[in-house]
C-alpha cells in the first residue's frame, strides 16, 4: 500500500495522484495513521515487535518504548509477532491500539520423548536435550550420530571421512567401561523400539533426536543405559487432507583437507647426498603417491517422501538413495533405503494402530588398512617417490628386497574388499484408550540384518602369493522385541497431575549366524570372489572352513519389568521415580537379574510469587536426580560359561590302515557363574533458566557418575582353571563434570534475526580401581602406536588406578648425545623420579613415566543462524581444548633409517632430526602434542523461494562447506582424533582415513 501521509507539498501530491490514475489504481481514502504500544502482561514495553499489515509488506517494529506508528486502512488486520510470545492478529478499529502480548508457552509445552512415553518440557525433571531436524548438522552423512556433533553438551562425536566407516565414534559423559565397542556407546531407540540399527534410518527421515543424559532419565532402560540413551523420532504422516510430496537432494565434492608434508624425490636425493646415504632404489622417477591414491570425490543423495492423511488416518513413505565416493580410490559407498508408515484409528477412535517398515541395502568397497605395511593409507606416504607406479611392460612396480613395502596403487587395484548389508525391520504398535486417562500400549518388532563380506586378492597381489585368493563370509543377525505397557495420566483438582506407567519387555537376539569359505589358486582372476568352485585349493587347516570365517550362533534373551511415576503439584513441584528389573542370559547363573532404580525432583521457582515479582525470569527450574543404570551392551551368549574350541589336529589310523585327521578340542574360556552387570550410578543437578520472553535461556548441569563392577579379562592360573583368562567384575571408574548451554536471540527485527546456541562441557575421568584380592593387575597396557622396530612393549598408555583413561606413559626425550643419537632420561626404580642421567637404551618399565593425558579439559559447540528476509546463513563451530595427542604418524615417518631402506620420510626430517639418530622412533613424549583446536565445522547459505505457481509449495536452495578451517597448534593431519574407548588421543597411520573438506549444493522442495 502506498503511504502518502508524509507528502505535504501540493505539487508532489499532484504528481502522485496523476501516476496513480495512469496505473488505473484507486487511492484508499479510508487509510489512516494508527499509533500503538505493545507490552507484556506485566506492562513492560516490548522492543522490536514486528507489526505487519496481513498479506502485505507494510510494517514496522516497535521502538525502545514499545511504541509504533503505521499507516493502514480501517478494517485491515495487523499481525504482531515476537520471539517468545504468541502471534496475535488485531483488526484496526480506530487510530490507537494497546496490545498485550501473551508469553508463548510452546517451548515449555514442547513434547519431549522419554522412555515409553512423552511429556511436556516444563514437567521434565531429568537431563534431556532435544535437537530438532532443522538444527541437526548438514553434510555428506549416512550416520545419524554424525548429525549430533557439537549439538549436545557432554556428547563427544568424532567423525570419519571414510564413506564405509559405519557409525561415528560417540561417547557421553566420559568412558565408563574397560570393554570396547558397543560397551562404550549410547543405546539407541528408534520410534520407541529399543536396540534398532542406525543403518536403517536416512538422516532426511529424522524428525527429532532426544538425548537422555543422566541416570534418572536413562534408568528406565536399565541394563543398557549406562552410556546414555539416544531416542530418534522419524517423520510421520500429517492430518492434512491432501498429500504432501517432498524431494531433497544434494551434490557434494570432497578433497583432502591436509596432506602430510612428505619429501619429494628431489628432496630425498638432496637429503641422501648431504648425509652420505646411498639410495638403494633410485629409478629416476618423481612420483607423488598421494596424487596417485587420492581423488576429488563426488557424492550425491536423493530422498523422496510423501505424507498426508486425515484426523483418523495418517500415512508417510520415503525412498532414499546415496552414492558416496571416498577421496581414496577404491573406497565407495552406495545405499538404498525405504520406509513406510501407516497409522489409523478404530473402535470409535479408542484404538490407534500403527505399522512401520524400514529397509536398507548398502554396498561399501574399501582398501586394505592392515599393519606391517599392508595399508594403503600407510603406503601412500612411506612408498618411495624415486620409483614409478608401473614398469615399462605395464606391470606394477615392486621391490621385494625391502620388507613390508607395497605399492599402494597395486593394492587398490589388486586387493578388493567389499561389504554388502541388507537390513529389514517391521514394527506393529497398538494403543487402546481404555478410559480417558488410561492407555494400554503393545508393540511387536522384528529386525533382520544380513552381511556378506567379500575379499579377493588377485594373482598380481604384491603381498598375497597364493595365485588368487577369495574369501566370502555371510552373517545374519535377528532381533525380536515385544513391549507392552500401560500409561495412566490424570489431573486432580486442576493442580495435582499424576502419571503412572508400568510395563513388560521381552527381547531375543540371534546373532553371529555365519558361514565363510577361503579358497585359492585360480586359473583366472576374472570371477574374483564369485564362483568359488573354480579354485583349485582349499587348505582346511590354514584356510577354508575355519573358526575365523564361521561364527558361533549366539542366542541372548532378556525380559524386563519396569515402571514410572510422575507427580506435579501445580506445575511447581515435580517428582519422577522409575524402576526396572532386568534378567539376561548373558551373565552368570548367580547374577542374571539386576535392579535399576532412579528418582528426580524439580522445583519450578518461576512459579513462586517472590520470583514472579522480580519480573526477570520467564522460567527458572532447579532439578536434582539420582539413578542407577547398567551396561550389558557388547556381551555375547558365551561370556559367562565354559566354552571349547578347536586347538589343532591329530592323525588316527583305523584298524583297516586308513589314516584320518581329526580336530583336537581345548578350553576357549572359563565359566564365571558370578559374572554380573556393570552398574553406573549418577547424581545430576541442573538449573534451567529463561529471560526476555524466551530470547535468552539455557541450562547448567553438574554430574557425578560412578561405575562399579567393571568387567575385564584377567589372567588366571591354569592349575586352577582350564583356560588362562577369566572375565570378572572388579574395577571402578568415576566421571565428574559440568555442562553449560546458552540459547539466545540477540537480534530480532522485521527482516533480520540472529539466533545463537553455545554449549560447553568439562569431564574429569578417573580410574578408581582395577584390582581386588582375587583378580589383580598393576596396570593395563594400552595404545600400541604400531611403530617399526617396536613390536613388543611399545604401548604408550597405561590404565592405572588414580589416573584417567588415556594417560600417556612413555620415555622422556632428553635431546641428542655427541653422536647425534636420541637420549632419554633415566628414572629411579623406587621413586620414579629422574636420576639426572640419560641413556640411549631406556628400560621398558623403569624409565617410563606419565607424560600427558588424552582427556580434554573443554568441549565446545557453537551454532549461529542468521536470517535476512528469505536468506539464511548458518555457521557452526566446534572446539576441543586441553587434550594431548600422540602423533604416532610423525613418529613413524621421522625414522631416518627409512631413507637407507628405500622408503620416504617427512620433510621435517631434514631440518628437525639427525641423520645419525637410530632411536628417533622410540615411544617418548617427543611425539606428544597439544591437540587443542577451534574449527568452523560448517557454513551453509540458503535461499527460500516460498510458493511458486500452483504446484510448488516451497523451494529452498543451499550451499554448504564442511571443515572450513581449523585453528590449532597440532602439527599432524587433523586434531579431531578419537577421544572415546580405551585408547583415546592416538593418531595412527595404518587405519587413518584422510580428513576431507566438502562442498555441497542442495535443494529441498515441497509439492
Amino acid at each position: 500500500m502506498l503511504n502518502v501521509q508524509s507528502l505535504t507539498k501540493r505539487t508532489v501530491a499532484q504528481i502522485v495522484v496523476f501516476a496513480l490514475l495512469l496505473l488505473n489504481s484507486t487511492l484508499a481514502f479510508a487509510q489512516n495513521q494508527v499509533n500503538g504500544i505493545v507490552t507484556d502482561k506485566t506492562g513492560e514495553p516490548l522492543i522490536g515487535v514486528n507489526v505487519v499489515e496481513k498479506g502485505t509488506t507494510n510494517g514496522v517494529i516497535t521502538d525502545f518504548n514499545g511504541q509504533f506508528t503505521l499507516n493502514v486502512a480501517q478494517g485491515k488486520t495487523l499481525v504482531f509477532s515476537y520471539v517468545g510470545y504468541t502471534t496475535q492478529e488485531i483488526t484496526v478499529k480506530g487510530s490507537s491500539l494497546k496490545i498485550i502480548m501473551e508469553e508463548d508457552s510452546k517451548t515449555l509445552d514442547e513434547v519431549v520423548v522419554v522412555g515409553y512415553g512423552s511429556m511436556s518440557r516444563k514437567d521434565v525433571t531429568s537431563s534431556i536435550t532435544t535437537v530438532k531436524a532443522d538444527k541437526l548438522n548438514v553434510g555428506v552423512y549416512s550416520d545419524p550420530g554424525q548429525l549430533l556433533q557439537g549439538k549436545v553438551p557432554g556428547l563427544t562425536v568424532v567423525q570419519s571421512s571414510d564413506p564405509t566407516s559405519g557409525t561415528a565414534s560417540i561417547s557421553l559423559r566420559g568412558a565408563s567401561s574397560l570393554r570396547t565397542g558397543a560397551a562404550m556407546e549410547p543405546y539407541y531407540v528408534i520410534d520407541g523400539i529399543p536396540g534398532m540399527s542406525l543403518s536403517l534410518i536416512a538422516p532426511e527421515d529424522i524428525e527429532s533426536i532426544d538425548v537422555l543424559r543422566d541416570a534418572s532419565a536413562t534408568a528406565i532402560y536399565g541394563s543398557k543405559a549406562a552410556n546414555g540413551v539416544i531416542l530418534i523420532t522419524t517423520k510421520k504422516g500429517s492430518k492434512s487432507e491432501h498429500t504432501s510430496v517432498n524431494y531433497s537432494a544434494y551434490l557434494a565434492f570432497d578433497n583432502i583437507a591436509k596432506r602430510l608434508d612428505m619429501m619429494t624425490a628431489d628432496e630425498l636425493r638432496t637429503y641422501a647426498k648431504e648425509n652420505n646415504i646411498t639410495l638403494p632404489n633410485d629409478k629416476g622417477a618423481n612420483t607423488n603417491w598421494n596424487d596417485e591414491v587420492l581423488r576429488t570425490a563426488i557424492s550425491h543423495n536423493h530422498n523422496v517422501s510423501i505424507n498426508g492423511g486425515s484426523e483418523k488416518t495418517q500415512y508417510s513413505a520415503s525412498m532414499s538413495y546415496q552414492n558416496k565416493q571416498g577421496i581414496v580410490r577404491g573406497t565407495d559407498f552406495e545405499r538404498f533405503g525405504g520406509r513406510a508408515f501407516l497409522q489409523t484409528k478404530a473402535l470409535n477412535d479408542r484404538l490407534t494402530l500403527a505399522f512401520n517398515v524400514n529397509a536398507a541395502q548398502s554396498k561399501g568397497t574399501t582398501v586394505d588398512s592392515a599393519k606391517d605395511g599392508q595399508s594403503v593409507f600407510d603406503a601412500m606416504n612411506y612408498y618411495s617417490p624415486l620409483v614409478p607406479v608401473t614398469n615399462a611392460d605395464g606391470s606394477w612396480y615392486s621391490d621385494k628386497t625391502i620388507s613390508q613395502n607395497f605399492n599402494p596403487v597395486s593394492m587398490i587395484n589388486e586387493d578388493t574388499f567389499e561389504n554388502n548389508k541388507k537390513l529389514l525391520q517391521g514394527t506393529a504398535k497398538g494403543t487402546l484408550d481404555i478410559t480417558k486417562d488410561l492407555k494400554w500400549n503393545l508393540s511387536l518388532s522384528y529386525q533382520d540384518e544380513q552381511y556378506i563380506w567379500n575379499e579377493y586378492h588377485t594373482s598380481k597381489s604384491q603381498y598375497n602369493t597364493r595365485n588368487g585368493e577369495a574369501k566370502r563370509i555371510a552373517t545374519e543377525n535377528k532381533k525380536k522385541i515385544l513391549e507392552t505397557y500401560i500409561n495412566y495420566d490424570h489431573t486432580f483438582a486442576n493442580i495435582h497431575k499424576l502419571g503412572l506407567m508400568a510395563g513388560y519387555s521381552w527381547e531375543q537376539n540371534d546373532d553371529n549366524d555365519s558361514f565363510g569359505l577361503d579358497v585359492y589358486d585360480f586359473y583366472s582372476d576374472n570371477t574374483t570372489f564369485y564362483n568359488l568352485n573354480l579354485a583349485n585349493k582349499m587348505d582346511w587347516q590354514n584356510g577354508g572352513i575355519t573358526s575365523n570365517n564361521n561364527g558361533h550362533l549366539e542366542t541372548l534373551r532378556m525380559i524386563s519389568f519396569y515402571g514410572r511415576i510422575n507427580y506435579s503439584f501445580n506445575s511447581k513441584y515435580l517428582l519422577q521415580a522409575t524402576i526396572r528389573r532386568d534378567g539376561s542370559s548373558a551373565f552368570g547363573k548367580n547374577n542374571r537379574w539386576g535392579t535399576f532404580p532412579s528418582a528426580s525432583l524439580a522445583w519450578r521457582m518461576s512459579e513462586e510469587k517472590f520470583i514472579k515479582d522480580l519480573n526477570v525470569f520467564d522460567d527458572l527450574k532447579f532439578r536434582v536426580g539420582y539413578g542407577v543404570s547398567g551396561n550389558s551392551l557388547g556381551f555375547g551368549a558365551y561370556s559367562a560359561i565354559q566354552t571349547y574350541s578347536t586347538s589343532g589336529w591329530f592323525n588316527y589310523t583305523n584298524a583297516n590302515g586308513t589314516q584320518n585327521s581329526y580336530h583336537t578340542l581345548a578350553a576357549a574360556s572359563n565359566a564365571n557363574p558370578d559374572l554380573k552387570w556393570e552398574r553406573t550410578a549418577m547424581l545430576n543437578i541442573g538449573l534451567d533458566f529463561s529471560f526476555f520472553g524466551g530470547r535468552l535461556g539455557g541450562t547448567i548441569e553438574y554430574y557425578d557418575k560412578r561405575t562399579s563392577d567393571l568387567i575385564y579379562t584377567y589372567e588366571v592360573s591354569t592349575n586352577r582353571y582350564p583356560f588362562g583368562t577369566m572375565p570378572a567384575n572388579v574395577g571402578d571408574i568415576s566421571n565428574k563434570g559440568i555442562e553449560f548451554t546458552i540459547n539466545a536471540t540477540p537480534i530480532q527485527t522485521k527482516n533480520f534475526s540472529w539466533q545463537t546456541s553455545l554449549n560447553l562441557s568439562h569431564n574429569k575421568n578417573n580410574v578408581e580401581s582395577i584390582s581386588n584380592s582375587e583378580y589383580s593387575v598393576d596396570y593395563i597396557r594400552a595404545a600400541d602406536p604400531e611403530i617399526a622396530g617396536y613390536s613388543s612393549n611399545a604401548d604408550v598408555q597405561r590404565i592405572m588406578e588414580g589416573h584417567p583413561i588415556g594417560t600417556f606413559y612413555t620415555y622422556e626425550w632428553a635431546g641428542y648425545n655427541n653422536q647425534g643419537v636420541s637420549i632419554f632420561y633415566v628414572h629411579d626404580p623406587e621413586t620414579g623420579e629422574r636420576t639426572g642421567e640419560t641413556t640411549t637404551d631406556p628400560e621398558t618399565d623403569r624409565d617410563r613415566t606419565i607424560t600427558g593425558c588424552a582427556q580434554p579439559d573443554l568441549n565446545l559447540g557453537w551454532s549461529n543462524n542468521f536470517q535476512y528476509k528469505n536468506w539464511n546463513l548458518d555457521l557452526f563451530f566446534t572446539g576441543v581444548f586441553g587434550q594431548d595427542i600422540y602423533n604416532a604418524t610423525a613418529e613413524q615417518y621421522s625414522n631416518v633409517s627409512f631413507v637407507k631402506e628405500g622408503r620416504n620420510v617427512l620433510k621435517s626430517v631434514a631440518t628437525e632430526h639427525r641423520a645419525t639418530d637410530t632411536q628417533s622412533q622410540a615411544p617418548s613424549n617427543r611425539w606428544i602434542e597439544n591437540g587443542s583446536y577451534f574449527r568452523l565445522s560448517s557454513v551453509s547459505l540458503g535461499y527460500t523461494f516460498g510458493k511458486i505457481g500452483n504446484w510448488i509449495n516451497s523451494l529452498k536452495l543451499y550451499a554448504t562447506c564442511n571443515n572450513v578451517f581449523t585453528i590449532t597448534g597440532y602439527s599432524g593431519r587433523d586434531p579431531e582424533i578419537n577421544l572415546g574407548g580405551l585408547e583415546p588421543g592416538m593418531d595412527r597411520r595404518t587405519n587413518y582415513y584422510p580428513r576431507t573438506r566438502s562442498f555441497m549444493i542442495g535443494v529441498n522442495m515441497n509439492f
